[in-house]
């Protein structure tokens, strides 16, 4: 009884094969690409810019990005805002909340081209040099964060949430804060810091 073989042949040997035995049999056939060629001309070709004009912080900027670039890499990547942070990159955890044109918004979900001619504010443009805004001040005084990383979201949010009026109550306050989470559940804190703030800019 012969002993059995087995041979283990990698699916480029097993398509030349095939090839070869197709043109042996008179068949017109054409040797398939090794994936790994086919994939580089793919990767030379997607060559398209978006040029993107966008004020910053009051600070024009002009960047040359590939149109899929979120607003939220643009920030982090391309000009070192990193106080916006990367959270789940799904916009469900707030973390990476910003103003665009005075309206909050998850930068994780918004193309850097479509923020093209408007205007952008980061948690690093909130503070007027060492006097920091009102929502800063009143996170500070309310002890409104512990681990801190959710924090630069929460600000812009409740930066946000004010300027929109809704801070008629506590209730109110936690209604339009909820698409910002905070995993160390200091929502009594932040709730209070909304309310102080609003309260001295009234």
């Amino acid at each position: 009884m012969s002993e059995y073989h087995r041979t283990t042949s990698s699916r480029r040997d097993i398509m030349r094969a095939s090839a070869s035995a197709m043109v042996t049999a008179g068949v017109a056939a054409v040797a398939p690409l090794d994936m790994a060629d086919a994939a580089e001309p793919a990767l030379k070709r997607f060559e398209a810019v978006a040029i993107v004009h966008v004020e910053i912080n009051r600070v024009d900027y002009q960047l040359e990005l590939e149109p899929r670039v979120t607003l939220l890499d643009m920030l982090r990547e391309r000009l070192h805002l990193t106080g916006t942070k990367k959270g789940c990159n799904r916009g469900e955890c707030g973390a990476c909340t910003v103003l665009l044109d005075g309206r909050r918004v998850n930068a994780c979900l918004v193309l850097a081209a479509a923020a093209a001619d408007r205007k952008v504010t980061t948690i690093e443009g909130l503070a007027d040099g060492p006097q920091l805004h009102p929502v800063q001040q009143a996170f500070i005084d309310h002890d409104a964060f512990q681990c801190g990383f959710c924090t630069c979201g929460q600000i812009m949010s409740a930066v946000g949430c004010i300027a929109e009026g809704h801070t008629g109550s506590n209730t109110e306050i936690r209604e339009w804060m909820s698409g910002n989470i905070c995993r160390c559940s200091a929502y009594p804190q932040i709730a209070a810091a909304v309310a102080a703030a609003a309260e001295e800019k009234a």
